[in-house]
Parts: structure tokens; sequence; C-alpha cells
């Protein structure tokens, strides 16, 4: 019987990086780069200065609020993005399961990006923010949960 294939993704709302656990039990990047996000101001992603509107009872006018926050709209669209590319590597049978590692609030974007196929291989859900560790810093993290043993 083949051992199961075992993907490590580990995200935030600025980069989403990509594991998979080797026979040996070390964490190897599935590929060369991490999927990265818009990283700029939100003066920098909204497109134009607000519109303007009429007061409703008088003659005075001001700037129309956003309906969204450009930076949030931005980690939406990472996480559709990770949700894409894992479909497709569902699909190709890349994996058989998913440690889906990333902070409360992206956590929940990508669940909302993911197909229910694609939920159903995930095996565990961490909400930390450990996006910026080192391969081997995120094994040590997450040895319970890959059922990695330290060396003693």
């Amino acid at each position: 019987m083949r051992k199961p294939k075992v993907w490590v993704v580990v995200a935030d709302g600025a980069r989403g990086r990509f594991f998979q656990l080797s026979e040996g039990h070390e964490l190897v990047s599935v590929y060369a780069h991490e999927l990265v996000g818009e990283a700029l101001a939100s003066r920098d992603l909204a497109s134009d200065r607000p519109g303007r509107t009429f007061e409703r009872g008088g003659d005075g006018r001001h700037a129309m609020e956003p309906h969204s926050d450009p930076k949030r709209y931005a980690k939406t669209v990472l996480a559709r993005e990770i949700g894409r590319l894992l479909e497709a590597e569902r699909k190709k049978r890349s994996f058989d399961h998913l440690v889906v590692v990333a902070p409360p609030q992206f956590l929940g974007d990508l669940r909302g990006a993911m197909s229910k196929p694609l939920q159903e291989l995930i095996a565990t859900e961490i909400n930390k923010d450990l996006s910026k560790l080192a391969p081997h810093q995120l094994k040590i993290q997450l040895g319970d949960v890959l059922f990695i043993r330290p060396p003693l």
C-alpha cells in the first residue's frame, strides 16, 4: 500500500507557499516560487479618488466612502488564486491530503475559495500565521500535526 501524499499550504494575506511531506518527513517546496499577492498600500490599490455626492437636505457635497477595503479585496483575490491552483492540483491527483496553515481571517477566505471536493481533502487546519517560517522551522511547529516525532 502506498503512503498518502500530503501537501502543506502555508499562507497569509500576502503570500502562499506549498510543500509536500517527503518520505523522509521533510517539507519540500512544491514550486520554485511562492504565490505572492498584491502587497501595495490601500492608496495604491484604489484606482481613483472617491466619487462625490450631494447632501440630502442641503447644498453641501462630500466624498463617498468606498464600499470595500482595497487591501481586503486583494487578500480575497489571493485566496481565490490559491484555491484555483489547489483545485487544478487536486484534479491531477498531486496530493491525497492537505494541511492548511493560515491566520484565522485568511483561513476563512481560503475555505470560501475551495470547492467541496477540495475541502474534503483537508486533514487539518491550523489558524496561525506561520508564513514567514523556514521549512525546517515549519516542520518543528507542525511536527505533531504531521506525525513527525522530534529526534531524541
